[in-house]
């Protein structure tokens, strides 16, 4: 991960990562979720990216998310949830 990314403290009994844009609201709920149930995570705001760091990005979204939509959340680098979707987040992070 290039130095782009910023990490949220929490439990990281799960290595989730999750990509934003700053301006979706979707996105901040996610990551306001993640925050109430303490679970630790990284994400980047794609949208503020620029040149080929935001190149690298986008082509890691897109094998997750082929539509490149946002929130997408990856957990332990096995399974993605697209959008927010409370209870599938709930779900796969046990909580």
């Amino acid at each position: 991960m290039g130095d782009f990314w910023k990490h949220v403290a929490g439990n990281d009994k799960d290595k989730v990562v999750l990509y934003t844009l700053s301006t979706c609201g979707w996105c901040r709920k996610t990551k306001t979720l993640l925050s109430e149930m303490g679970v630790g995570y990284s994400y980047v705001d794609v949208d503020l990216l620029q040149g080929p760091a935001r190149e690298q990005v986008i082509e890691a979204v897109t094998q997750w998310n082929p539509r490149a939509s946002f929130p997408t959340i990856v957990i332990n680098n096995r399974e993605s949830i697209l959008g927010f979707d409370e209870e599938k987040i709930r779900e796969a992070l046990g909580s």
